[in-house]
């Protein structure tokens, strides 16, 4: 413990240093802007002004703070977009789209908005606490995770999407068949055999998570606003001065706790990230909380528990890039290239030989939890005038939006196509009444399936024993099926106890 308080004390005399707290302020600032802006999110920002903060000569742990302003801003900037206009800034924030932009629709902006970001502040912040204290311990316990392991863990998520969103199980499951298919378009890494191109070069590689969200959301929207501009019924959506009450953190403080601790012990684990956590810490209040059904129509619960578990997965996902030099994320992995082009090694001897750079990033991520409070709720009230725009200029500000970033990031004419297309079956999917949310999670966890499956098969020389191999699996395993037999048995328990008092009435 007292190392741990002196390399804090460390760190926050690096963090609360005039230049590097401007750049915390600056980093959040500009992270949030930039993830706002559909599909661009912490990765690609954090991508954008790595060689900016490398250029401009800062010493190494204040161009990672920056750096990681810009990772932590660009996590909540990405809500934005996903209340205000149902479009996700980026993976962890599908699940914010279920009940943040009825919300808004309801005329509840601000308040969405406020509630999400003081969800943020708080897994974010409970996710620095538990690096400060356990950081090495948890590091070592992530890298015992396995292929077979994650394999376990991957049933789990998909276990949990079965009574995650919408009205009907089984569309939810063609949801995520949907996106399980989507994930398989490209070349066979293993074999190098193409499949599903259908003879078109530009998707040998696969289809880009940004090109799928921003068809399937964001093109999907613009449809459906579209329709109802050319029907006469398109309406002004109702935008009042709510702001996050005390009864909503009331409401929510066991919310935000349970979300909070899920999404740090993912996002721990390498190469999972915020969507697994959201996806999970969401699935898991509803089926604690969701007594009435209200999820995915506006339930502040529904809400904060994403908010707080992406959150903190991103600090989780910071405890293996630093102690053992094993990225967490994809952004991580960006800031892990930072620190090799300073000549810094991450792992365990870090925090004892540059602790100025360890423990300074780690008191500003403290900071930055702060700064967002201090930078966003202040901007609520804007944001959420946002949505007063007439729809008919917001048709073509969508569709601005999604052409010139997919266009900027990805640079292929044809992309342009496969987002119209994709919004096309979007659309049409809405019509029947689908959720999109387990498309885009079967797209994301699809990968890491097929990835950890063949890696694990591959180990054991094609024995499928190895996926039941340790305690690990086993308890993931066991958890999946608990998630799918207790709300049956639950359900069929409350009709028969409906019946009882029927029989008695």
């Amino acid at each position: 413990m007292d190392t741990v308080l002196s390399g804090l004390a460390t760190g926050f005399s690096v963090a609360l240093d005039p230049f590097n707290l401007m750049l915390v302020m600056v980093g959040c600032f500009v992270g949030t802007l930039i993830g706002a802006l559909p599909g661009l999110g912490p990765i690609n920002g954090v991508a954008i002004l790595l060689p900016i903060a490398y250029g401009l000569g800062f010493a190494p742990e204040s161009a990672l703070i920056l750096l990681a302003g810009i990772y932590y801003g660009a996590e909540y900037g990405g809500r934005i977009s996903s209340i205000l206009l149902n479009v996700p800034g980026d993976a962890g924030a599908v699940m914010t789209t279920l009940d943040g932009n009825p919300m808004a629709r309801a005329g509840q902006a601000g308040r969405a908005l406020s509630l999400s970001a003081v969800a943020s502040f708080a897994g974010g912040t409970f996710a620095v606490i538990l690096m400060s204290l356990f950081a090495p311990a948890l590091a070592g316990f992530a890298v015992t995770f396995g292929p077979a392991d994650y394999v376990a863990l991957m049933v789990f998520a998909f276990a949990s999407l079965a009574s995650l969103v919408g009205k009907s199980t089984v569309k939810t499951l063609l949801g995520a068949t949907i996106g399980l298919m989507l994930a398989t378009i490209g070349i066979d890494a293993n074999t190098g055999v193409p499949r599903y191109t259908f003879g078109l070069p530009d998707i040998l590689a696969g289809i880009d998570f940004l090109i799928v969200v921003v068809g399937l959301f964001g093109m999907a929207e613009l449809l459906t606003l579209v329709e109802h501009q050319a029907r006469g019924t398109l309406k002004s959506l109702p935008v009042d001065k709510s702001f996050v009450r005390m009864a909503d953190l009331a409401a929510t403080k066991w919310t935000i706790a349970r979300a909070s601790v899920i999404g740090f012990f993912i996002g721990i684990l390498p190469g999972t990230g915020a969507s697994v956590a959201s996806a999970v810490a969401y699935g898991t209040e509803k089926r604690i909380s969701d007594k009435d059904g209200t999820f995915g129509t506006g339930d502040v619960r529904g809400l904060a528990a994403p908010e707080a578990a992406n959150n903190a997965a991103a600090g989780g996902s910071m405890v293996p890039m630093l102690t053992l030099g094993i990225p967490g994320s994809g952004t991580t992995a960006i800031l892990l290239g930072a620190l090799l082009m300073f000549n810094i090694q991450p792992g365990p001897m870090m925090f004892a030989q540059r602790p100025e750079v360890a423990w300074g990033l780690v008191a500003s991520m403290y900071v930055g939890n702060v700064a967002l409070l201090v930078i966003n709720l202040p901007l609520v009230g804007l944001f959420a005038r946002m949505l007063t725009i007439p729809q008919h200029y917001l048709t073509p500000l969508i569709a601005i939006l999604a052409f010139i970033g997919i266009y900027t990031i990805v640079g292929n004419p044809h992309d342009l196509f496969m987002i119209t297309g994709l919004g096309i079956f979007g659309w049409f999917l809405r019509k029947l009444d689908f959720s999109l949310a387990p498309i885009i999670l079967g797209f994301v966890l699809g990968g890491l399936f097929e990835d950890n499956l063949r890696r694990a098969l591959s180990i054991s020389g094609g024995d499928w024993s190895i996926l039941l191999s340790n305690w690990k699996s086993l308890l993931l395993y066991g958890l999946a099926l608990l998630v799918v037999i207790l709300p049956l048995w639950l359900g069929r328990r409350a009709r028969a106890a409906a019946a009882r008092e029927a029989a008695m009435h």
